[in-house]
């Protein structure tokens, strides 16, 4: 063959950017390298971990278990025809629909004056790969929840167990009950089609879930006492730092096994990611709330109905439910701090607006009591996953608007609404659904790659593949800032002020670099 030089340019498709140097490489017959590593030798690896590649490097078995050579194990995926043509969705990929290895995601996707492309970060993009590490008739497979629950948890174990089933012909997949102490205390439960059938039309998991009992000594004899080489966990943050323990004893012991992450957080704070599965049904299982509300406080003179929606530390629920309503008039978050008292308090707002208009709905999340300055609202300790125990802002509010306004000369009537677990138990919807069959089938093609201690979901709307350590450890929570687009549309919607007597300390906080939307 012939080998000439070429200098790789950057080719931008949408948000999707293939890998591009100003190095010089060589290529065959037409074939750039990179597609030469994967095809000539299957081993994606030997373009991923070249000195010229800086897509972010996700944790791979072969990087400790000390393979010489790619075991280059054909993806049961591909078939020769663009159309199915095996039963049971096997065999059905043509040559050109797996992935590339120089297929990345960026993040940030938006640019300006105080954002360039060279501050992105590349992200794996994730999808199928035509040579996997394992050979499927060797692959036993574990699945577990962790966490609270999140409409979409049942989804996800249905979408794994078919996929695993039809797509990849695993036999044995395991669902371990009641989160990771399930491995070590509970019996395992044997997954097929048949007996998770229907189970994506049902809330919550059919697995059952805790935020305790993580033992990762315990956990891992028991995979490999039953001779498990591929784990998927659903969880939040919490869960993926578990992960990321398990990856290290592991890959200490050298063992085959790969550690996939689902992300799931309803209340959208997981860093880097687009959004979590259950968060869009969150919002518009909201809506319902937001909708009672507003009809009992026009019902009923000098009516205020308020509704207090999940979010700990962050509020991207109560935010998009509310811009999502366009019912709501006050809509408090626990990014920021708010001043109950004082002639820019929130109390006094909310009287002056049931003289002028006599109804008020107000929105809030759950973690807004710590913000409120003048409240004596205190965190109550932490519960056994180590998330913090807080006070009823709901209620503590309700006795204050109402006392406030009472002072003042206003008899007001305030209807208080805690939709919360409602929203956590109810089945996905459409868009949320669709997340979870993505989102799973991605997990499972980097697990047969031989990808580990990663998580999979969409970033600017295409899925990759993220190190967990890369948003679990370096990374803090996502929350919404001041000066989000996000936040500035739901000022403009409702009009409210900022609800502090001294707004300096809020103009002191805006960072042009961090304008996002």
């Amino acid at each position: 063959s012939t080998y000439d030089t070429i200098q790789d340019t950057k080719t931008v498709q949408g948000i999707f950017f293939f890998f591009s140097s100003r190095r010089r490489h060589t290529r065959c017959s037409g074939v750039s390298w990179a597609r030469r590593c994967v095809q000539e030798t299957g081993n994606e690896l030997l373009f991923l971990d070249s000195p010229t590649c800086d897509i972010i490097k996700v944790p791979h078995l072969a990087h400790y278990l000390g393979n010489t050579q790619f075991p280059n194990i054909i993806s049961p995926l591909l078939g020769d025809s663009k159309f199915r043509s095996v039963y049971g969705g096997e065999g059905f990929l043509p040559e050109e629909t797996f992935l590339d290895a120089r297929s990345f995601i960026i993040n940030p996707a938006v640019f300006g004056p105080h954002q360039t492309i060279d501050k992105s970060q590349k992200y794996l993009r994730a999808g199928p790969r035509r040579n996997n590490f394992f050979r499927p008739s060797e692959v036993t497979a574990a699945i577990v929840t962790c966490g609270a629950l999140c409409p979409g948890l049942n989804s996800v174990i249905r979408e794994l167990v078919l996929a695993l089933t039809y797509n990849y012909r695993i036999k044995k997949i395991y669902g371990i009950q009641y989160g990771f102490k399930g491995f070590y205390t509970y019996g395992w439960l044997e997954l097929n089609p048949e007996n998770t059938s229907g189970i994506q039309q049902r809330g919550g998991t059919i697995l059952g879930t805790s935020t305790c009992g993580f033992d990762a000594e315990k956990i891992v004899n028991s995979l490999v006492e039953k001779n498990v080489n591929q784990v998927y966990v659903i969880g939040g943050n919490g869960s993926h730092k578990a992960i990321y323990d398990l990856f290290l004893l592991i890959k200490e012991r050298k063992l085959p096994i790969t550690i996939a992450g689902i992300p799931k957080s309803i209340d959208n704070d997981i860093p880097i990611l687009d959004r979590s599965f259950g968060f869009q049904t969150a919002i518009q299982e909201a809506q319902r709330a937001i909708k009672s509300a507003d009809v009992e406080s026009n019902c009923l003179e000098y009516g205020i109905g308020l509704v207090k929606l999940i979010g700990r530390t962050s509020g991207h629920i109560a935010l998009y439910a509310s811009l999502a309503s366009r019912d709501v008039n006050i809509c408090l978050i626990p990014e920021f701090q708010y001043e109950l008292y004082g002639p820019g308090g929130l109390c006094e707002f909310v009287y002056e607006r049931l003289k002028l208009r006599r109804h008020c709905v107000i929105v809030v999340s759950e973690g807004v009591g710590i913000s409120l300055k003048g409240s004596n609202l205190r965190k109550l300790g932490k519960d056994e996953s180590g998330n913090p125990i807080l006070p009823d802002v709901g209620l503590y509010l309700s006795k204050e608007l109402v006392r406030y306004c009472k002072a003042k000369g206003i008899d007001a009537s305030l209807k208080y609404i805690d939709p919360t677990d409602m929203i956590k138990t109810v089945p996905p919807n459409s868009s949320d659904s669709f997340i979870c069959s993505m989102i799973a089938q991605n997990a499972i093609h980097g697990s047969f790659a031989g990808f580990t201690c990663f998580t999979t979901a969409n970033v600017n709307n295409r899925g990759c593949f993220i190190p967990v350590d890369e948003f679990c450890l370096k990374r803090k929570s996502k929350k919404v800032e001041l000066n989000d687009r996000g936040w500035q549309r739901l000022l403009a919607t409702t009009g409210q002020p900022s609800f502090t007597n001294d707004e300096t300390v809020l103009l002191n906080k805006v960072n042009p670099e961090n304008l996002v939307d």
